[in-house]
C-alpha cells in the first residue's frame, strides 16, 4: 500500500494528501493517499488515448483473456482485500466476499460475451446493381467509443468501483479506462487497481489501458470529465453528483454521454388478495429488504403501497415490530449519514405523515425509521417520492385501487417496481403493468428488489432520475452497448473492410 496514483502503470505522488477513515470509529488511519493533480489527469487521459489504438483493435480472444486475467488477479488478493474493505466501509465480511465473487464473476461473464461476438451486431446488405436506383453494398459493426471515465461508488467498493461493472463492460467493449477512485475506500481501490495494472502488464498491453486517480475534491472529477480525450462516463451515486457530471459533459466543446445510475425509491405495491393471505409475512420480508446493509442499496424498497383496512393495518403493525428489532448499522460515509438524517427530517415534517417508529441516529450509525401517509397526501406532496438513502420506510395507505393506480402514475422513474399479487389480483395486476413498465427498468412479482443478478437479461437502470439514459443498463451483458457506437461501411473495398465484415 503506497497511496500513490497509478498513471498508466507509473506510481505517482503529489503535495496534497488525505487518509482513509475507519468506518466504525470515523478515525483516520494508515498511510496518506496522494491527491491526483491536473497534470496526472491529463497524462492518464493522454496515455489512454494512445493505448486505445491498440486495445480497441485487439483480437477478441485476447480481449477476453485479459478480462479473465483481471478476474484472476483480483481473486488472488484474497482476504487482504476483504479485510481492507471491511475497515474502510464497515460492511461485513460475508457481504464483501460475496461482492468480490460478483466482481470477478461479471469480468468472466463479459469475457464470454466478448467471445460470442453477438454484441458486434454485424449486418451486411449486399449490393444490387440491377435495382433502380442501384443498391450500394452496406456493412455495419459496432466499434468502441474510446477512453471511458469511471467513478467508483461508495456503497459497492468492489462490484461498482475500480473493477466493477462499468470498468468490466468498458474493457469488454474495447475501451481504455481511467478510474476516479472513491475517497471513502482508497486502500481497497489501490489493491484492485494494482491487480488490474498487473494484468495489463502480463497481457502485454499498453500501460495506458488503465489508470487510477485518487482525490477528495469535486474538481478532480470535473477535470476528468472535461478532458477532450474521454469519450464517455460511467457513474453510480447521488442524483446531485450525477447531474453535476452531466453538466460538465455538456459544457465540453464536444459533449459526451454520461451513464449515471442515481436515485430510486423502488416502490412495492401489495394488491389486496395477496396482502390478505399473509400481511405479517410480507411485512417481515419487506423490512428485511429495507434494512439490508443499512438500507444502502440503490434498490432499497423505500415505499410500500397498501390498501387501508384490517390487512393494511396488520402489515403496518408487523413492519413496525420487525423494524424495532433492527439495531444500529454503520453507514458508509459521514456524508451519507448526514444525508440520511436530512431525509428523515424532510419526511417527518411533511404534511399528513404519521411517525410509526423513530429512534436516535447519530454520527455514522443508521437506525431505522418508519412512517405512514395516506394516498391522498402522497399525491399532493411530490417530495415524498424522493429517495432517502438508508433504512427508512414510508407506507402509503390508499383508499381504493383507483388511488393505488394514481400513485403508480405519479411515480418518478425507478430502477425497480414490485407487485405482490395472487390469481385473484389478476385484473389489478394487468392494470398496473402498463403503468409500471413505463416507470422502471425492472419489474418484480412477489419478491423484493435488493439483489441484482448479473446475467444477460438483467436491466439496472430506468427513466430519469433512476438513471440519465433510459435506454441503458449498468448491470448485465447489455451494458456493453453504452460504450459502443455503430459504423456503416458503404461500397468499401475488401482490403479496407474490417476483417469481420469481409
Amino acid at each position: 500500500m503506497t497511496g500513490e496514483n497509478m498513471i498508466a502503470g507509473e506510481r505517482r505522488q503529489s503535495s496534497e494528501t488525505f487518509r482513509a477513515k475507519d468506518a466504525a470509529t470515523g478515525e483516520a488511519f494508515g498511510e496518506p493517499f496522494f491527491a491526483a493533480t491536473d497534470s496526472d489527469v491529463a497524462d492518464a487521459c493522454e496515455a489512454a488515448a494512445e493505448a486505445q489504438k491498440v486495445f480497441g483493435a485487439l483480437p477478441l480472444s485476447e480481449r477476453a483473456a485479459f478480462l479473465r486475467l483481471v478476474a484472476d488477479k483480483i481473486d488472488a488478493l484474497g482476504d487482504t482485500l476483504t479485510q481492507r474493505a471491511m475497515k474502510e466501509t464497515g460492511l461485513p465480511e460475508a457481504r464483501l466476499n460475496g461482492e468480490r465473487g460478483r466482481t470477478v464473476g461479471q469480468l468472466r461473464l463479459f469475457a464470454a460475451e466478448v467471445e460470442n461476438g453477438a454484441w458486434q451486431a454485424l449486418r451486411i446488405d449486399h449490393a444490387d446493381a440491377d435495382r433502380t436506383p442501384p443498391k450500394p453494398d452496406l456493412r455495419l459493426r459496432m466499434i468502441p467509443l474510446g477512453p471511458v471515465a469511471v467513478f467508483g461508488a461508495s456503497n459497492f467498493p468492489l462490484a461498482f468501483s475500480v473493477a466493477g461493472g462499468d470498468t468490466a463492460s468498458a474493457f469488454a467493449a474495447g475501451c481504455c479506462v481511467v478510474v476516479k477512485g472513491h475517497p471513502a475506500h482508497p486502500g481497497t481501490s489501490e489493491l484492485v487497481a494494482g491487480a488490474i495494472t498487473e494484468a495489463v502488464a502480463k497481457a502485454g498491453l499498453p500501460a495506458g489501458v488503465f489508470s487510477l486517480l485518487n482525490g477528495t475534491e469535486n474538481t478532480l472529477g470535473e477535470a476528468l470529465v472535461k478532458d477532450p480525450r474521454i469519450a464517455a462516463v460511467g457513474f453510480t451515486g447521488s442524483r446531485g453528483g450525477g447531474l453535476a457530471l452531466m453538466r460538465h459533459a455538456a459544457e465540453r466543446r464536444v459533449p459526451i454521454p454520461v451513464y449515471a445510475e442515481m436515485s430510486s425509491v423502488n416502490p412495492v405495491t401489495l394488491l389486496p388478495s395477496r396482502l390478505a393471505e399473509a400481511p405479517e409475512d410480507l411485512a417481515q420480508a419487506y423490512v428485511g429488504s429495507l434494512s439490508m446493509g443499512a438500507g444502502q442499496f440503490c434498490t432499497n424498497p423505500g415505499i410500500a403501497v397498501v390498501a387501508k383496512g384490517v390487512e393494511g393495518d396488520a402489515f403496518v403493525a408487523a413492519a413496525k415490530e420487525a423494524l424495532e428489532q433492527v439495531g444500529p448499522q454503520v453507514m458508509l460515509t459521514d456524508g451519507i449519514a448526514g444525508a440520511y438524517r436530512s431525509g428523515r427530517d424532510r419526511v417527518a415534517a411533511s404534511a399528513g405523515v404519521q411517525e410509526l417508529l423513530t429512534s436516535t441516529c447519530d454520527l455514522r450509525n443508521a437506525t431505522p425509521y418508519l412512517y405512514r401517509v395516506s394516498g391522498k397526501d402522497w399525491l399532493t406532496n411530490h417530495a415524498l417520492g424522493e429517495e432517502v438513502f438508508g433504512p427508512l420506510g414510508l407506507i402509503v395507505t390508499v383508499a381504493d385501487f383507483d388511488e393505488m393506480l394514481a400513485i403508480a402514475r405519479s411515480l418518478q422513474g425507478q430502477l425497480t417496481c414490485t407487485i405482490h399479487m395472487d390469481a385473484a389480483d389478476t385484473e389489478e395486476g394487468k392494470a398496473l403493468m402498463p403503468v409500471l413498465e413505463r416507470k422502471a427498468g425492472r419489474l418484480l412479482a412477489n419478491g423484493f428488489p435488493t439483489g441484482v443478478e448479473v446475467c444477460d437479461a438483467m436491466v439496472h437502470g430506468g427513466p430519469y432520475p433512476a438513471s440519465t439514459n433510459f435506454g441503458a443498463t449498468s448491470v448485465g451483458t447489455l451494458s456493453i452497448r453504452r460504450f459502443l457506437r455503430p459504423v456503416c461501411y458503404q461500397n468499401m473495398p475488401q482490403y479496407l473492410l474490417p476483417e469481420d465484415l469481409r
